[in-house]
């Protein structure tokens, strides 16, 4: 790997593909490409990428996925393993679920990536500050640099519009502030108490907003992470800040009662989210990825499952024809917009996203009814696991059939 600072001399880069952003989605296309032996640039304005607070938990299907792909073995070390949450509301055993799970603060997630990028990816520390395209030539203008050309451009900045409004794509918000989640390093007072490697609490209260908090292990402690409805200008979100101990204490009654006493050594970090979907972004050269396409909930788990899908179809099914050809056209870029399994996992999450803020924040009849049936259909299946786990399973399988076979 190859690390070009941005007070070196200038260097004119010529690629197969160009990859703006270096975060996961970025990281994860320039390794899957640099090892199918494209010559591959990354872009990014950091060269070690600096704590941020987003996803920290990887679930069962992620774990599986990077798996497939041949990159779990990069993350030994950097995180923690667990397969058992235990799930709490109203102050009372939800249900308890077993699953691989892994605990990775974003950064160091990113970082062990990064590690693995192979000597045909040559990284750029610096910020891209515009972009011209076309079917057959692509250059990036990086502050303090020469441009940067490639075949292709794959843009993953996430969230940032300036890259966006330069080529006119719009992103179009479908549900502005949707949700906050908050994040936090928690201190256990009695660590040998707290036996469970991970806890769930669901929120108890329409007003408060709240989907769930979440206590996991993450390397070289405990982490929480906080799911809510609501701005944090109406919320609880000033006296989670200033007294975290004590409005965790308050929200979550049974806390305590679970992990003993604890407090919250570090500062609160928050991430607003909104709903957001990229439009008019159809043109010749190059291909959105990620929350640079699509935002995600983070109480709804599905960005990852998102990001991975986006990945693998742009990696491993499209772009390997579209370099076979001596042009990319936005013709040749529809079939990755209009991907069947791309389009699909894109609705689920835009699904989910509701799904999610409806049962926390419904107040209508129908809303009560089902968040009532919700919690009561797990609270039913937890009691079948306990007498007969091999019947809960084939419940379970019924389940998934129905849910595949529905529109």
């Amino acid at each position: 790997m190859t690390m070009i600072e941005t007070i070196a001399p200038p260097v004119r880069t010529g690629s197969d593909i160009a990859v703006i952003g270096g975060g996961l989605s970025g990281t994860l296309a320039a390794c899957l490409l640099g090892r199918a032996g494209y010559s591959v640039t990354l872009i990014d304005r950091h060269r070690h990428f600096p704590p941020r607070f987003r996803a920290e938990k990887l679930g069962a299907g992620h774990i599986e996925r990077l798996r497939r792909l041949d990159l779990l073995p990069a993350l030994a070390g950097r995180g923690a393993a667990f397969d058992t949450v235990l799930n709490l509301r109203e102050g009372r055993l939800l249900d308890v679920t077993h699953s691989p799970h892994l605990g990775i603060r974003y950064h160091d997630l990113v970082a062990a990536l990064r590690a693995m990028l192979p000597e045909t990816v040559h990284v750029v520390t610096g910020q891209a500050s515009a972009i011209r395209t076309g079917a057959r030539r692509q250059r990036v203008a990086i502050y303090g640099q020469e441009e940067v050309t490639a075949r292709l451009l794959v843009l993953a900045s996430g969230g940032g519009d300036l890259l966006r409004r330069n080529l006119d794509i719009v992103r179009r918000v479908v549900r502005p502030r949707h949700s906050i989640a908050f994040g936090f390093d928690l201190r256990l007072h009695d660590a040998d108490r707290f036996a469970q490697a991970a806890v769930t609490c669901y929120g108890d209260h329409l007003s408060e907003g709240i989907d769930y908090l979440t206590l996991f292990p993450v390397a070289g402690g405990l982490r929480g992470n906080l799911h809510a409805y609501c701005s944090p200008a109406d919320c609880f979100a000033k006296t989670l800040r200033d007294r975290p101990d004590e409005t965790l204490a308050a929200l979550f009654p049974c806390l305590a009662e679970v992990i003993g006493r604890f407090d919250v050594p570090g500062g609160i970090e928050s991430w607003i989210t909104d709903l957001a979907v990229a439009e008019n972004l159809r043109r010749d050269g190059i291909v959105l990825i990620g929350d640079a396409f699509q935002t995600s909930c983070p109480a709804a788990g599905t960005g990852v499952s998102r990001l991975l899908t986006d990945v693998e179809r742009l990696c491993q099914v499209h772009l390997p024809r579209w370099m076979r050809q001596g042009t990319v056209s936005a013709a040749d870029l529809a079939g990755f917009y209009d991907d069947p399994e791309k389009r699909a996992m894109d609705a689920h999450a835009l699904d989910m996203a509701e799904f999610r803020r409806g049962l926390t924040m419904g107040t209508g009849f129908s809303s009560q009814l089902g968040r009532r049936l919700h919690f009561a259909r797990r609270r039913a299946m937890h009691m079948v696991d306990t007498l007969s786990p091999a019947l809960a399973a084939r419940l379970r399988e019924i389940s998934q059939a129905h849910l595949h076979r529905s529109p």
